[in-house]
């Protein structure tokens, strides 16, 4: 029986512009409306910095890998995230592994 992990992706962004921040907001709410209609999205959430409002970050959580590279060739991420985000932005991505809670 073959398992699949899930995939735990966060990524800060850094809006390069502070004139681009209203723009980045409303494409990266595009960007999640998009993507939470995708197949193995279990999660897809954006924040914004109440410290810094150049930042951001993205939460994705992903049923597999195949669902997550599946993503990245899909509406949210070939249409919005890589052309019009991307070129105004600064990323800091972290694929990360779930540290389960232990009883006590």
């Amino acid at each position: 029986m073959l398992i699949h992990a899930m995939i735990y992706l966060y990524l800060w962004i850094h809006v390069t512009r502070s004139e681009d921040i209203s723009l980045i907001a409303g494409h990266l709410a595009r960007c999640t409306t998009l993507s939470r209609q995708e197949t193995g999205c279990e999660k897809y959430e954006v924040y914004h910095s109440q410290r810094d409002p150049q930042r951001f970050l993205i939460v994705e959580h992903w049923t597999s890998q195949a669902d997550w590279d599946r993503h990245r060739t899909g509406r949210a991420f070939l249409e919005i995230y890589q052309p019009e985000i991307m070129p105004r932005v600064t990323r800091e991505p972290h694929v990360c592994d779930l540290v389960p809670a232990q009883p006590v």
